[in-house]
């Protein structure tokens, strides 16, 4: 097999929503391919029918068209490696013939045994925390070929296991890691075949991973323990081993790992709570990818050129929703006019019933905003004025307080109300005659009117842009209410 084109592979399970860590495993599988000219493989591995969700594969399909990973093969494009479903090469029986070799060369065997007993296993190995294991003990690698038949020709359900040994070590190299030994001892002999006919997952990667020529395998380093298995699988068939790409853990920001728990576990997660994708492939490059330049923002055209998979930490990314939020809100500035109104409209709209001019205060938030949600919290005065506190009309470096914000108030009422356009244009005239009429600082006359309209600290656009929006009656009313609040 030649192995002089690189060539990658996505190979996530159909079991629910896209966990932020599959998306990073995607995302860093197809940069190592585009940024060497290679190939990337889009392959469902459906083997595990418990937890099979069938609309999941409707969501990973969905994920990586938003996010812009478009596969080079997959089911949907033939490339001369398929079928790249897994329960579809299964048809052919390739996965059983493959276990079956291993069978013949020693370096598999079949297990008849039952739950109970391996139930009765359990606790026969600990973990380094103290976690009990079971651990198989290769009870029926003792079975002669005779047994092995009998079982067979009786209907015994059954597995087949690797058969690793228990003596002496195995190395194997991680582009991220370098290179691990592992004591034999430490190689539990794990299932292949399961007793529903179905590959595990880490024998159908094996198998194929060398059908479709894949040379690089990136996957977290959860998998680091597995990998000695997966050599040994690739040795006994007398194949090339793929280079590994083991990626840090992602933890949130207690350092615990990120779960689904979390509340932005997952890509639809982040899409729903106002995230652009852009923004979201972007900050996982991130994660546990350090670029040679001191730069945080890249598109993924740029990520295609620059991305180096040597430069990949070992130490756990923090998923930093804070640094999320300032980035995604870096890409909403740079947004055109026409993709922003299409996501900013509809949460405009769900709090904006009246006549408003909605793109005019899509404008004013737009620089104001990490995620389209803030928007509500933004623009909710203009819909209804809100009760607030007269404590506001006090500010130090206006130099306003209560009294003088009564005066201004009840001065400016009039000048607005003999107003025939209420334009920005003729608003500013109208506030800039009064300031130079009486004197006075800018401050002194437009922070009374903005509090008195928006009942608000901080809002975006000041007294002229909200007025404008909400119009004359409207700006007449607020005034009233606060000329009120104040006498």
């Amino acid at each position: 097999m030649s192995k002089a084109k690189v060539r990658t592979r996505f190979a996530p399970s159909p079991t629910g929503r896209m966990h932020v860590g599959n998306l990073r495993t995607a995302l860093y599988e197809y940069l190592i391919a585009k940024h060497e000219d290679g190939t990337f493989v889009l392959r469902i591995e459906d083997t595990d029918q418990e937890r099979f969700v069938p609309e999941a594969l409707d969501i990973i399909r969905e994920t990586m068209r938003v996010t812009g990973l478009v596969e080079d093969e997959g089911p949907d494009k033939d490339g001369g490696f398929g079928p790249y479903v897994q329960s579809e090469r299964m048809k052919t029986g390739m996965y059983m013939d493959y276990a079956k070799q291993l069978v013949e060369k020693g370096e598999a065997y079949y297990c008849f045994c039952t739950k109970e007993r391996l139930d009765s296993l359990r606790g026969s190995e600990t973990t380094e925390s103290g976690k009990e294991i079971a651990k198989y003990d290769k009870h029926c690698l003792s079975l002669s070929k005779e047994e092995v038949q009998k079982n067979l020709d009786a209907g015994m359900p059954y597995v087949i296991r690797q058969n690793n040994p228990t003596e002496g070590t195995t190395t194997f190299h991680d582009v991220v890691f370098g290179d691990i030994t592992v004591d034999n001892s430490e190689l539990d002999d794990m299932i292949l075949i399961k007793s529903d006919g179905y590959p595990t997952y880490n024998f159908a990667n094996v198998i194929d991973d060398h059908l479709m020529e894949i040379t690089h395998v990136v996957r977290g380093n959860e998998y680091l323990s597995s990998a000695p298995k997966y050599n040994r699988l690739y040795e006994a068939f007398g194949w090339e081993v793929p280079v590994y790409v083991h990626c840090p853990v992602i933890t949130d920001e207690t350092h615990k790992k990120l779960s689904k728990r979390s509340g932005h576990s997952s890509v639809e997660d982040l899409l729903e709570q106002g995230f652009l994708p852009e923004a979201v492939v972007n900050f996982v490059a991130l994660l546990g990818w350090s670029p040679e330049e001191e730069r945080e923002m890249y598109t993924l055209k740029e990520l295609e050129e620059t991305f180096d998979y040597k430069r990949i930490n070992k130490s756990p990314a923090v998923f930093d929703i804070v640094k999320l939020r300032w980035m995604n809100g870096e890409y909403i500035k740079k947004m055109d006019d026409e993709r922003y109104y299409e996501y900013a409209l509809p949460v405009i709209k769900s709090v904006i019933t009246k006549d408003y001019d909605l793109k005019y205060i899509a404008d004013l938030v737009k620089t104001r905003i990490e995620v389209f949600p803030d928007i509500k919290e933004l623009i909710d005065f203009f819909e209804e004025l809100p009760d607030y506190d007269i404590a506001m009309y006090t500010h130090k470096k206006m130099k306003t307080n209560s009294e003088n914000s009564l005066v201004t108030l009840q001065e400016m009422l009039p000048r607005l109300e003999a107003l025939d356009e209420f334009s920005r244009e003729k608003l500013e005239e109208t506030c800039k005659a009064y300031i130079a009429e009486k004197e006075i600082k800018n401050g002194i006359c437009l922070w009374p009117l903005r509090t008195a309209v928006s009942g608000k600290q901080f809002t975006p656009g000041g007294a002229y842009e909200i007025m404008e929006i909400i119009g004359k009656e409207e700006s007449i009313k607020r005034i009233k209410v606060g000329i009120e609040k104040l006498s």
